[in-house]
C-alpha cells in the first residue's frame, strides 16, 4: 500500500482517485474549492463531472494543500493544463526532495511552449516529473471498464513503480520512456478531436472523420518528431489511440465542443455549454507556435485555430482543407 495525494477534484482526479482506492492505496484528494469539497463528502459522488460514480468514504478530500502533498510517495497532478503552473507553484513549498509527481492532465502551455512536466520540473526542481496518458475517459475509468495508457518517466525504475501502483485488472499500464512524446500526443490530439467535433457538427460523415484521424496523426507526429519525440509513440496509446477515443467518442469535451462550433455557436458559447475546460482550444495556438518554430505543415490544426480565433465558417475550413494542392501521401515511400 503507497499514500497517494491527488491534486484536484474535477472528472479525472475523482476516478483516478477510486482506482487507487480499489488497488488498495491510502488516497487523499485536494481541490481548491470549498464548496466543491463539502458537496464530495456529503454526496460521495460528483454529480456534475461524474454522475454515478461512488466515492469510497476513507478517501479524504479536502482544501488543505500542504496535508495532501507531505508525507505522499505518489503525487497525482489532475488539474486542467492551465492551471498546472500555477498549482505547481502552490505546491513546491511542501514537496520533499526526489517526491514523485506524475502528470495527468494534457496540454501545451500557450506563452512558453512548454510540455507539462517541463513545466512541474520548474516550478519544482527537487521533484521527480512523470506522466501518464492514453485513451482514457474519466466516465469509463470510474465505472471499471477496460483501459489502457502508457507511464512515461526519466528512468525504467520510476516508470515501473507507477506501472505498479496503478495497473489492475481492468487498468493495465505500459510503460516508456519518451515523456515528450506521450505528452505531446495528449495535447495534439485535442486539437483534432475539435476538427472531428465540427465535422460532426457540420453534419459530414464517417469518410471525413476518417480523413481526420488519419491526417491528424501525422500532424501530430510531424510537431511532435521535429520536437524530439519518437515516431512509435505516435503509433501508439497516447497517439492514434488517445486521437481515436478522443475524436469518437460522447465523452469527449474537446468533441463536444467543436461539435457545437459546427453547429454555429462561436468557441465561447460551445465552452460554456460543455462547463469544463476544453483543452483543445488551449493548445491550438500553441500547437501553431510549434509548427512555425520547427518548420513543419499542420493544415488541420491551422484552419482549427482559424474557425476559433479568426471566426473563419467552419464549412468554408473544411472546403478549403479539401482543395489544397494536390500531395503525396507519403513521401518516403519509392516508385518502382
Amino acid at each position: 500500500m503507497a499514500k497517494v495525494g491527488v491534486i484536484g477534484a474535477g472528472s479525472w482526479g475523482t476516478a483516478l482517485s477510486v482506482l487507487l482506492h480499489s488497488n488498495g492505496h491510502e488516497v487523499s484528494v485536494w481541490s481548491i474549492s470549498q464548496p466543491e469539497v463539502d458537496m464530495l463528502n456529503a454526496q460521495h459522488e460528483h454529480k456534475d463531472k461524474l454522475p454515478g460514480v461512488k466515492i469510497p468514504e476513507e478517501i479524504l478530500i479536502t482544501t488543505d494543500l500542504e496535508g495532501t502533498v507531505r508525507d505522499k510517495e505518489l503525487l497525482v497532478l489532475a488539474v486542467p493544463s492551465p492551471y498546472t503552473r500555477s498549482t505547481a507553484r502552490s505546491m513546491a513549498p511542501y514537496v520533499a526532495d526526489g517526491q514523485l509527481i506524475v502528470n495527468v492532465a494534457k496540454g501545451i502551455e500557450e506563452s512558453t511552449l512548454m510540455i507539462l512536466t517541463d513545466i512541474i520540473e520548474q516550478e519544482i526542481p527537487n521533484c521527480r516529473a512523470a506522466v501518464l496518458s492514453g485513451p482514457s475517459h474519466a466516465e469509463e475509468v470510474g465505472r471499471g471498464l477496460p483501459t489502457t495508457v502508457v507511464a512515461g518517466a526519466h528512468d525504467r525504475k520510476t516508470a515501473e513503480f507507477i506501472q505498479n501502483i496503478f495497473m489492475n485488472q481492468v487498468f493495465r499500464v505500459y510503460t516508456s520512456p519518451d515523456m515528450l512524446g506521450i505528452e505531446l500526443g495528449g495535447a495534439l490530439k485535442n486539437v483534432i478531436a475539435l476538427a472531428a467535433g465540427i465535422a460532426d457538427g457540420l453534419g459530414y460523415g464517417d469518410n471525413t472523420k476518417a480523413a481526420l484521424i488519419t491526417r491528424g496523426i501525422a500532424e501530430m507526429s510531424r510537431i511532435g518528431v521535429a520536437m524530439g519525440g519518437r515516431q512509435e509513440t505516435f503509433n501508439g496509446l497516447s497517439g492514434i489511440g488517445d486521437l481515436i477515443v478522443t475524436c469518437a467518442s460522447v465523452h469527449s469535451r474537446n468533441r463536444k465542443a467543436g461539435y457545437l462550433m459546427g453547429q454555429g455557436k462561436t468557441m465561447q458559447e460551445a465552452m460554456d455549454e460543455v462547463k469544463m475546460v476544453v483543452e483543445g482550444v488551449y493548445s491550438a495556438k500553441a500547437a501553431m507556435a510549434l509548427a512555425h518554430k520547427y518548420g513543419v505543415e499542420i493544415p488541420i490544426i491551422e484552419q482549427v485555430n482559424q474557425v476559433l480565433f479568426e471566426d473563419k465558417p467552419a464549412r468554408e475550413a473544411v472546403m478549403d482543407l479539401m482543395l489544397r494542392d494536390k500531395k503525396i501521401e507519403n513521401p518516403l515511400l519509392p516508385w518502382d
